[in-house]
């Protein structure tokens, strides 16, 4: 076991939104934390990976083309690989990501978002 990792107080260390920060690695995923504020987040798909979105706090709204669900705290979904899909938060949200290493978090679409690699918030 590599130690205690305290989710409300990682979220205390960073500020910035749409900047997912590493927390863990498992099986060839990392676990991410992410602060989200603002309507930001491009339509894309992610062809190989499923994506699953866990709302720590606030509220989400998950949309795909043709449907969109709303999580609040405490809740997840599941997009399936391949389909197309954006993310909308409503006042400020914290996510629980999982996600394989070397994913593109905004798919094949560049936006003012994506990252190129994540920060690994320590300790």
């Amino acid at each position: 076991m590599h130690g205690v990792i305290n989710i409300e107080k990682s979220f205390g260390k960073f500020q910035d939104t749409f900047s997912p920060q590493i927390v863990g690695e498992l099986n060839g995923q990392n676990v991410m934390l992410v602060r989200c504020e603002g309507d930001k987040v491009p339509w894309h798909a992610h062809t190989g990976e499923d994506e699953i979105f866990l709302v720590w706090e606030g509220t989400l709204r998950v949309m795909e083309r043709d449907k969109s669900v709303t999580l609040h705290t405490g809740e997840f979904c599941i997009v399936p690989r391949g389909i197309e899909h954006r993310v909308v938060p409503e006042g400020h949200v914290k996510l629980i990501l999982f996600e394989p290493v070397g994913i593109s978090h905004t798919g094949d679409v560049k936006a003012e978002i994506t990252k190129e690699r994540f920060d690994r918030l320590e300790g």
